[in-house]
């Protein structure tokens, strides 16, 4: 990519934000609303409301939530996934009851796992989180397996290769894109039900500050936790492409090279 190339792209990337903030700015520069107020008021608090010993008490084990139980539901949905992608009883066994699963909202499930796991605590948040990430991982790694080639899978057959080998080598890697496009789609409702986990019974976490500062009628400071939730969502998002960017990069040259052929 040349550095022109790369500049485009960001300024395209940055144009609709700043336009979005400098219209927020100037439409709320006036504004005398109680719930609606002025962004230079908001950015104004913002430093002091987010010091280093909230960061630390409150958006730090917000993330440490997340990460636990979007890697539980990584792990799970890949291995459950190829396994069910493998055998076709299992998945025609199986495929009637994920789908059922997988149409219940996970927000709904949260009042039910916290009588089960408790409100306060660690575990029915990243029990949460987990859940709610699972399907998306699960149900791509399963069509993922599906749609391998067929070509591939009988070379790798007919030369014998070990099942470690052809697990790793055909199985995993041949549904890796499948599987990050259900990765992708997980994280954004990991980070949705790391919020919404925390406004049940909890007394720390960014989703519990924000309900505090609302219930304290702390106008602009539940907006900076809002602001500051888009600002995590977009970091673990651009964080997610720079992984995928890397792990994925051997399919872009074999999609590449099949457009030059």
């Amino acid at each position: 990519m040349t550095v022109r190339k790369a500049l485009t792209q960001l300024v395209l990337a940055l144009a609709l934000p700043v336009v979005l903030v400098a219209v927020w700015w100037f439409a709320s520069a006036g504004s005398t609303s109680f719930f609606w107020p002025p962004l230079s008021r908001i950015v104004e608090v913002f430093p002091e409301t987010w010091d280093a010993e909230r960061l630390v008490n409150d958006v730090l084990p917000s993330l440490a939530r997340l990460a636990i139980g979007y890697s539980i539901a990584l792990v799970a949905g890949v291995a459950l996934g190829s396994a069910i992608g493998l055998n076709p009883t299992l998945r025609a066994f199986l495929e009637p009851t994920l789908e059922f699963f997988r149409a219940i909202p996970p927000p709904v499930l949260v009042p039910i796992i916290a009588l089960f796991a408790g409100y306060t605590g660690w575990t029915s948040k990243i029990v949460t989180i987990a859940l709610g990430c699972l399907w998306p991982i699960l149900l791509n790694a399963v069509e993922g397996v599906r749609g391998l080639d067929e070509v591939l899978v009988d070379t790798s057959r007919s030369y014998r290769l070990r099942r470690r080998t052809h697990l790793f080598q055909v199985v995993l890697r041949g549904s890796s894109p499948q599987v990050a496009a259900g990765a992708r789609q997980a994280l954004s409702i990991g980070v949705i039900l790391m919020v919404i986990s925390e406004l049940f019974g909890a007394n720390r976490g960014l989703g519990a500050s924000i309900v505090q500062f609302q219930r304290a009628f702390a106008v602009p400071q539940m907006w900076t936790g809002i602001i500051l939730l888009g600002l995590i969502g977009f970091a673990l998002s651009v964080l997610f492409r720079v992984v995928e960017h890397y792990s994925l990069a051997w399919y872009r040259g074999l999609r590449q090279a099949d457009r030059g052929a």
